[in-house]
Parts: structure tokens; sequence; C-alpha cells
């Protein structure tokens, strides 16, 4: 007879799994000394009162909304097309885990209206701790703050400006609980492709007070919402956005219909679909001159660029921790990984990277409104959450390449952000639009030099004012093929300037002054013929770490 191994072969400590806890039941609140700062910084006295919402909410996402949402990626929405007598209702059918999830979050919910009452009575600014409600969330789960986040604030601006009074009341009795509530979907994207607007094909005819409209949107998320903006042609050919909800002022069923959901790389929890309208009553969200709403709603677009910034920071932070926490308990060559020096560059430069977006994501939310923050947010945050996470499935070895180990789904919906309210092309246009059309750069570069302390950052911003000019002169063309470069500038400069900005708050020891240097120094110091090879053999880790995970 053959032997059979009733156990698995655990000869070496190395295979004790209490070593290896990562980010998931922690208190995501206390352990980011980054977040505590950015709060005490934007709240004031109000952290007193804040404080301890803060503590709870911490808890919460690195518990129970952390759990759910690796259930939810393993159950993700189904569609129920047809009921039984064969009618179309379309119906999304939300796993358990994404209502225990979303329960939750709601009972906690600091982007609701009566939190951020009770958040300004109490000296507190209710746009940071909606800020800092998301961050945690987004480590979670993005495809969670999609579901609950996507669009709501668009909805809701553009029905109290334009809709009928019944409507109006109708949008806002579903968003009593905030914007974040899940009830919101935007439905741009056709066929025909996402930001091409002049090759949209779904039209929309007047019907009295209101409109029929009639087309297909190819990828629709949350389609499991109540009420969408929805992108339309009118007779005279201009574009216009729409407010469309799945119920008709009568009651009745609207002519919306599901065809099938999208079977994703990644944020599964999130329902996305292919929406079909079929003469569906629907409400012009512009005024009198056709296509007067898209000024409108573009701004509000550069609210959700926002977020999906939002989001690639979340992901950062969470791949960040996790790559932490693997690399202190793996052991290779007779030591930690965290120990070893090749890591440790590793780990140090992606602290750096991440502190320095969190810096940017949080001056787009939380401070002064510049035109050209949230494209150049969304350009950086968004793609290092895929760089971090795939860092981090690097950082774990084969494990990060199974999905047992959290930072494989890290890595697949973390994918999703470039794409998510324009790529980076597109993004590099809004900032030739914002230069040239709106010398959107002359107060960016401003700020920019009030932020500044040092002279290496200084010099960065002479040399972006230099580098504007000189594009401004280039051939269209040929400017056109140089933005990604002169969009990454902006980014650089932008970020190291924030930084150095935090290191004069006085609320640390010091250590955001390293990080402003190494980020500087990384970003817009001449590198020289040897590119850095004969620098000093700073080690600056276990500074840079005392000050990321406690």
């Amino acid at each position: 007879m053959g032997r059979y191994l009733i156990e698995p072969f655990d000869g070496s400590d190395r295979y004790a799994t209490e070593r290896y806890q990562g980010a998931a039941g922690r208190n995501w609140w206390r352990c980011d000394p980054t977040l505590r700062l950015l709060m005490r910084r934007h709240l004031g006295d109000g952290l007193a009162w804040a404080e301890p919402h803060l503590d709870r909410l911490g808890a919460l996402m690195g518990g129970l909304v952390a759990e759910c949402a690796e259930e939810t990626d393993r159950n993700p929405p189904r569609l129920e097309k047809y009921d039984k007598w064969g009618r179309d209702v379309s119906e999304v059918v939300m796993p358990p885990s994404f209502h225990t999830a979303r329960q939750a979050l709601m009972e906690d919910n600091f982007t609701s209206p009566a939190f951020a009452e009770e958040a300004r009575a109490h000296g507190a600014n209710p746009d940071a701790l909606a800020a800092a409600w998301t961050y945690l969330l987004d480590q979670a789960d993005i495809g969670m703050g999609c579901a609950l986040g996507t669009g709501g604030d668009m909805v809701v601006s553009l029905a109290e400006k334009h809709a009928p009074p019944d409507v109006r009341e109708r949008v806002r009795e579903i968003f009593a609980g905030g914007f974040y509530s899940g009830e919101a979907a935007q439905m741009f994207t056709e066929r025909t492709g996402g930001s091409d607007l002049a090759a949209l094909e779904a039209e929309a005819v007047p019907d009295g007070e209101s409109w029929l409209l009639s087309g297909l949107k190819w990828f629709a998320s949350n389609a499991n919402g109540s009420a969408f903006v929805v992108l339309a042609r009118l007779p005279g050919g201009s574009v216009a956005p729409f407010l469309v909800l799945w119920e008709r002022r009568d009651g009745t069923r609207n002519g919306v219909r599901i065809r099938r959901l999208k079977d994703k790389l990644g944020t599964r929890s999130v329902a996305s679909a292919e929406v079909e309208f079929a003469d569906a009553e629907a409400f012009l969200l512009a005024g009198e001159g056709s296509g007067s709403g898209l000024g409108t709603m573009m701004k509000l677009t550069n609210a959700s660029r926002l977020g999906v910034a939002m989001m690639g920071v979340g992901v950062a932070r969470r791949a960040l921790v996790e790559a932490i926490c693997y690399a202190g308990a793996r052991e290779a060559f007779g030591r930690t990984l965290i120990e070893q020096p090749l890591m440790r560059r590793k780990l140090s430069e992606l602290i750096v990277e991440v502190e320095a977006a969190q810096a940017m994501v949080f001056d787009g939310l939380v401070g002064p409104r510049l035109r050209l923050a949230p494209a150049l947010v969304k350009l950086r945050a968004a793609r290092l959450g895929v760089t971090a996470a795939s860092d981090a499935v690097e950082v774990h070895g084969g494990n990060g390449y199974i999905e047992q180990w959290p930072v494989a789904r890290l890595l697949r919906d973390a994918q999703v952000n470039p794409i998510w309210e324009g790529g980076d092309n597109i993004l590099c246009l809004d900032v030739r639009r914002a230069v040239v059309k709106e010398q959107a750069h002359l107060p960016f570069l401003e700020r920019l030099r009030s932020l500044a302390t040092s002279d290496l950052v200084r010099a960065g911003v002479d040399d972006l004012s230099k580098a504007v000019s000189a594009w401004s002169a280039l051939d269209p063309e040929v400017a056109e093929q140089r933005l990604y470069p002169l969009a990454q500038f902006m980014a650089d400069v932008y970020a190291a300037a924030l930084l150095e900005e935090q290191a004069t708050w006085g609320l640390d020891d010091g250590r955001k002054a390293l990080v402003a240097r190494l980020y500087a120094e990384a970003h817009l110091a001449e590198r020289g013929p040897l590119r850095g090879i004969d620098a000093p053999a700073d080690d600056h880790f276990d500074t840079l770490l005392a000050g990321t995970l406690t």
C-alpha cells in the first residue's frame, strides 16, 4: 500500500500562519500615521470629536468590510433577466456579502448630510472626513467605492438645476442618505467609444415635458442603481446629459433593460453591464441651449476623477501595507526580506511614492480647487495603484500570484483606475484644454511657488514654467505628442511642493521633511552620468517605516 500524508509537512516555523498577518484585521486608522497627520491638519480642534468616529471606522474597514470584499470577489453579482412569466425584469442580484458591507457602511457613512451637519457643529471639516472615509474604503474594496459613489453628486447637482419639481423631489428621496448611497450610475460609454462624443449613437426626442431616450450603453457601472445620468444626442445633433430613473413618473417600469453583466478582470463588487434604453422617460439636464449641460457635467466629471484617484491611492496604500507585512515575516537566505538591502530600497521608494500620492489626492479634495489638479492627480495616483499592487505581488513571490492571498485581487482591481473617467491620453488632452483655453497653469504655478521651500523644488517650479512656455510654442501635432511628459513634469513638481508644505506643518518629528527631500531628489534632481550609483549609502528605511505602519 502507498503512504499517505494525513497532515501537510509543516517542518519549519516559516509555515506558521500567524506570522503572516497582513492588512486585514488591523485598525486602518490607528496604523496609518500619514492619515492621522492629514486629519490633524485638516480637522484642527474638530479632531477631538472626530477621532472616535475615525477609530471605529478604521476597525470597520480593516475588519468586516475587508472580509466581505474577498467574499464578494468570489461570488460576484448576477443578473436575473426574466421573471417566472418570461417578463424582462433585468434585476441585478447582489451577493449577501455585498449587502452586509453596504449596510455597515451606511450606518457609519461620513458622506451623509446628517453626519456632515454634525461634523460642522463640532468644528470638523466634513470634506476632510468624507475624504478619509473613501480613502479607507478604497483600501478594502474600490469596487464598493464605485458602487456607492458613482455619479451621485452629478445626479443630484444636475437634477436640482434642471429637473421638474416632482422629479427633483424624487431624486432627493433617492439620495436622502447622501451621494454615497449606491443609487447612481453614469452611462456614457458606447460600443463606438467612450471618449469620442462625436460617435455617440444614443438619441433623445421631445415628449412633452420629458424626452424619450433610446440607445445602448456598452459599459455602465452600478447598473443596479435607481438614477442614471445618460449622454444622448439631441435632434439638432449636439450631445447633452439626461436623467433617467428606473421607474417612470407614474410609477411604472421605465424603458431600461440590462442585456448582460460584464465578466470583468476585477472590481467585481460593482455590477457593470450593457444597458439598453427603449423609449425610456428622460429629463434634459441642461438649459434651453442644446448641449449646454455638458460644461457643468465636465466639472462634475473632474470631481469623479478625484474619486478615482482616491481609489488609486487606496489600492497603493493597501498594497504597501501588505508588502511590508509579508516582507517582515518571510525569511530567505537566513534573514527576513525586510532586512535585505534590495527589499529595503524597494519598500523605501514605495513608501515615498505612496505618501506623495496621498498628499496630491487629499489636496485635490480638501485644498483649493485648482483646475489642473483633477487630471494631474488621477494621472499619477491611478497609475501608482497598478504599479504598487504589482510590486506587492512581486514581494509575495509566487504566493502573490495566488488568489488566496490578497494582493492578486488588488492588482486586478487597480487596473481599472487608469481607465475610469479617462485614460492617460484623455487626461493629457484635458491638461492642454486647461492651459490653452483657461490659462490654468498660472494659478497652478503660483500655488507651487507658495508651497516650495527648498532650492531644488523652487528650481523645479521655475523649470516647469519654462517648459509650459516652450510647449506652447510648438507645432500643434508635436505639442500633442509632448503632452504626456509635460503632464508628468507638472505632477512631479506638484507632489514635491505638497510634501514640502506638509514638512512645515510641524505635526511630526521631521520625518515628512525626509520624505519630501527623497521625493524631490528622485523626481527633480539631475542624476548625472552614474545615475546615482555613487551616491552616499544612506539607509532611511527604518525612519520611513516607523512613520508608515504602526
